[in-house]
């Protein structure tokens, strides 16, 4: 008989840099937002070791509780190895990187690579994830800042708030080149990661206008915030419903794969909060199996934006092509 095992393998370096063997499980895949929801769980768990803290337990000074919230998340992959084409029972080999970026912040890196495919996985230079990445794997990076309720009874009005023992500085410092802090403050002021277009792309037809009512039995975490996958699936759900309403069936969404999906998180909502949702769909000027997804989240009635999702995506054989503003 031959046994499965259910537990990642995890190796720590001592300073910065986690490496795992993990057996994909039933709660981490599917067309949804379970991967990104794992990858997270990645974050936490490099910088828990790399900080020689208990993230999970962090405290303010004035002992009331610290989040470490994820404000910019992004997945590069290919057709050799991306979010949706990962399913139960594969191995995989994760190794993660946590940066310096100061008392309030902290970026994480992860290559995401099949079991054994890699003579050197215990070793992860940021000029390969932003410079020189492998075509046989995924890399995910991971912006992250402490924030507490400044409100105890809302999830409007996150501050700041840095817990009093957590350790950064003998971390090694990302490259002023390759941190997000600009693309994620950017994207927040223009509601889009590329305000002036995707480059190459042209818009392929009109704007999409849709509504989501968030779902307190499944859109928050344990302590009563919007889950930060959740985000992941609403921008999904919006971007799923402006393919049906331009005719595409729900098999050639699940088929697609995810080339790059950059995910900005600007906000918390309480639980009875309603979404404005925008979604402006674009071609590639040259391949029409190539688009890419701007999408907008915000509060109904105002002007607040919660998330800003941009998605560069591969359609499947399957699906049938168009060229054109349809």
């Amino acid at each position: 008989m031959t046994l499965i095992r259910s537990e990642d393998v995890i190796q720590f370096d001592g300073k910065d840099t986690l490496t795992r063997r993990v057996n994909v499980s039933l709660s981490m895949c599917s067309a949804g937002s379970l991967i990104y929801a794992k990858m997270g769980d990645w974050t936490w768990e490099a910088v828990n070791f790399a900080s020689g803290m208990n993230v999970y337990t962090a405290r303010r000074a004035d002992g009331l509780p610290a989040y470490l919230s994820f404000y910019y998340f992004r997945v590069s992959s290919s057709e050799v190895l991306h979010p949706n084409g990962i399913t139960f029972g594969d191995e995989i080999d994760v190794t993660s990187r946590v940066f310096d970026l100061g008392s309030q912040s902290v970026l994480t890196l992860h290559r995401v690579s099949r079991a054994g495919k890699l003579t050197d996985h215990q070793t992860l230079d940021p000029i390969e994830a932003y410079e020189r990445p492998r075509p046989d794997c995924m890399y995910v990076e991971t912006f992250n800042r402490w924030i507490s309720r400044g409100d105890q009874t809302s999830n409007k009005g996150l501050v700041d708030a840095s817990p009093a023992d957590f350790r950064h500085k003998h971390l090694s410092p990302l490259p002023e080149a390759y941190t997000p802090r600009s693309t994620a403050r950017n994207a927040r002021k223009a509601g889009s990661f590329f305000p002036a277009g995707m480059p190459g792309f042209f818009p392929k037809g009109p704007p999409f206008h849709t509504k989501y009512a968030l779902d307190v039995a499944r859109d928050l975490n344990g302590v009563r915030l919007v889950y930060f996958a959740s985000y992941f699936s609403i921008a999904d759900i919006a971007l799923s419903r402006a393919w049906r309403a331009r005719g595409r069936e729900d098999r050639h969404f699940i088929d697609r794969v995810a080339l790059d999906y950059r995910l900005g998180f600007f906000g918390n909502a309480d639980p009875d909060a309603v979404f404005d949702i925008a979604v402006q769909i674009w071609q590639d000027e040259q391949d029409p199996r190539h688009e890419f997804a701007d999408i907008v989240i915000s509060e109904q009635g105002g002007e607040r934006i919660l998330a800003v999702a941009g998605i560069r995506t591969l359609l499947g054989a399957s699906e049938p092509l168009t060229r054109g503003a349809t």
